[in-house]
């Protein structure tokens, strides 16, 4: 091949070579143990500070400010993909304009027992019910410590038990990250529904608020009938009222499943796509302009980053496009959103986000 192939052409055939043959490679192997071998990648650090010329994008037209943070783009990538804050610094370097850490809880806790991973292909899904396997977060701070990250923000999310489990982690991972995004919401941890109360809720953020000094997100479970939109709305009037300064819109959905140790976990990937925009235009109508909404859950490229934008999202969050798209995929995100603007004559995301479609 000559070396002299278009930028685009060369992006295309990364991502057509890891969805034809990385990929199958990988998923000759159960879920946990493809992600060590992809953790074990990651740690070659050299190699994606090498690349990661080639995955960012700086183009100005792509910035947002969210909380008083300027992110490169609107592409996050979501919680979950790096539990212990292992890699992190690997994970920027891919194109992302924010990585979220996390989960960390408090201790050390090893999760749900296996198998709690399963994969649907067909559908680009997956279903966990790995409960939060934890280091803890000391362990969490001396890897945080020792990264950095000046050029991108950095989200960790954080779990607790208890009012006084929550404001301990958020103390000794606040003032190492740029925000801390507040995880209630996982399918797969029953305690952390006491916190799906509104007054609970309310309690546990004026706690927080005593020592926030950065940005505080929620992450908050979606909801499939009228009775369950009225309680988590609830929330999301509790989170403004109270000062929250971002909602991530949603975690995964809970879901039935004998396959896993527990019988049941959380799905996510591209099933979700239609079911996150409506939730995301609804939390936008209850928010108004004030509060940003993170989108999170189906989004794999950009169309559905503008349709996200579109509903009332200032950033979009990924995990599973991650791993059925691969490392090229923030990439491909902003790479389309810049022609969709070139296409348009849009002199910036937000312009191109409120032209008619």
């Amino acid at each position: 091949l000559r070396f002299t192939l278009a930028p685009i052409h060369g992006r295309m055939m990364l991502m057509g070579v890891y969805e034809k043959l990385i990929r199958p490679l990988m998923f000759q192997f159960e879920p946990e143990r493809a992600q060590s071998l992809a953790d074990w990648i990651l740690r070659r650090r050299w190699l994606w500070r090498l690349a990661s010329r080639h995955y960012n994008i700086w183009d100005s037209r792509l910035e947002v400010t969210v909380a008083g943070l300027r992110f490169p783009s609107p592409v996050g990538l979501a919680a979950g993909y790096d539990k212990h804050c292992e890699v992190l610094d690997s994970l920027l370097a891919l194109g992302f304009a924010y990585v979220t850490a996390g989960t960390v809880l408090p201790e050390p806790q090893p999760g749900n027992p296996k198998p709690r991973i399963f994969r649907q292909a067909q559908q680009e899904s997956l279903i966990n019910s790995l409960g939060f396997p934890s280091k803890g977060m000391a362990a969490a701070s001396e890897n945080l410590s020792q990264l950095s990250h000046e050029y991108k923000p950095l989200v960790v999310s954080i779990a607790g038990l208890t009012i006084a489990e929550f404001v301990s982690c958020h103390g000794t991972l606040q003032p190492l990250a740029d925000a801390i995004e507040l995880n209630i919401s996982s399918p797969n941890t029953q305690g952390l529904r006491v916190f799906q109360d509104d007054t609970t809720l309310k309690d546990l953020i004026r706690s927080l608020n005593q020592y926030r000094t950065k940005p505080l997100f929620l992450k908050i479970p979606p909801y499939f009938n009228d009775e369950e939109r009225e309680r988590v709305l609830k929330l999301v009037h509790v989170a403004r009222d109270m000062k929250i300064d971002g909602i991530t819109v949603a975690n995964t959905h809970p879901i039935e499943m004998p396959q896993l140790s527990v019988g049941r976990g959380g799905l996510s990937g591209r099933p979700l796509l239609e079911h996150t925009l409506r939730m995301v235009a609804d939390v936008r109508a209850e928010l108004g302009p004030s509060v940003a909404v993170n989108a999170c859950g189906g989004i794999f490229d950009s169309t559905d980053t503008l349709r996200a934008l579109r509903a009332g999202a200032n950033t979009v969050q990924l995990f599973t496009g991650l791993i059925y798209k691969g490392p090229s995929v923030a990439r491909s995100i902003n790479q389309g959103l810049v022609r969709l603007m070139d296409r348009s004559g849009a002199g910036s995301l937000q312009e191109l986000v409120h032209q008619e479609s």
